[in-house]
């Protein structure tokens, strides 16, 4: 995959498909013939790699409502850390859909410190040097402060993917385990004691006020 620090668009088609569990092993081996496992699945014992997503919302939880409203044209941001890779910490992504395409910003963090970046208005990052006006990390810190967004819910799932030998940009992947809890400032990191599973949850919250504050509102993953 290409994980320039500049401005890169990659657009794409997504189809999403939720599945039994018994059906990934024979959907992996058809996809085999066409594709080879991603790094992380290559690197994982069982083909499954831990990924955790920081998501950005605004205040009146605009991209959430866009999502529920099935909105034609639609805006997340995240952070996102491959919690079994030693060379980035973590990603900063923006993906804005119409309809079925995806256009999607992505540029690593190499700052340890890149939390004091939204915390710290002094703080000046060891990569400063990459924001600039036409870099994806610009476009990732413009575009939540255009919209006032900050860190509303912190998600956790487990990913077995395959890259395309055909083409240049395809993919299939396999999501399981999937838990959430709600943000703790810019913390990536999961605590145990608030986490909540959704993988059984099949109803969304009946508004986002009882969505982020009750761990125990029975609801699906709002940001797929």
């Amino acid at each position: 995959m290409i994980e320039e620090t500049a401005l890169t668009i990659r657009r794409r088609y997504e189809l999403k498909f939720v599945i039994p569990k018994e059906m990934i092993e024979p959907i992996s081996r058809f996809a085999s013939i066409y594709c080879s496992p991603y790094k992380y699945s290559s690197n994982a014992d069982n083909g499954f790699y831990c990924i955790n997503n920081l998501h950005f919302d605004t205040p009146d939880y605009l991209f959430l409502m866009q999502r529920l409203d099935k909105c034609n044209r639609r805006l997340h941001l995240r952070i996102r850390s491959y919690l079994n890779s030693k060379k980035y910490r973590c990603f900063l992504e923006v993906k804005e859909k119409t309809g079925d395409i995806v256009n999607k910003y992505r540029a690593p963090l190499y700052d340890e410190n890149w939390r004091r970046m939204f915390e710290d208005l002094d703080y000046s990052s060891c990569e400063e040097k990459d924001f600039d006006p036409n870099s994806s990390k610009t476009h990732f810190l413009k575009t939540a402060y255009f919209y006032n967004a900050t860190p509303k819910m912190l998600s956790q799932y487990w990913r077995k993917a395959y890259v395309s030998n055909v083409n240049e940009y395809a993919r299939v992947t396999f999501d399981t385990d999937l838990r959430y809890q709600p943000a703790g400032g810019y913390c990536i990191i999961q605590d145990e004691n608030k986490v909540v599973s959704l993988d059984d949850e099949t109803l969304f919250a009946q508004n986002a006020t009882s969505y982020w504050n009750s761990s125990a509102t029975p609801c699906r993953y709002p940001y797929g």
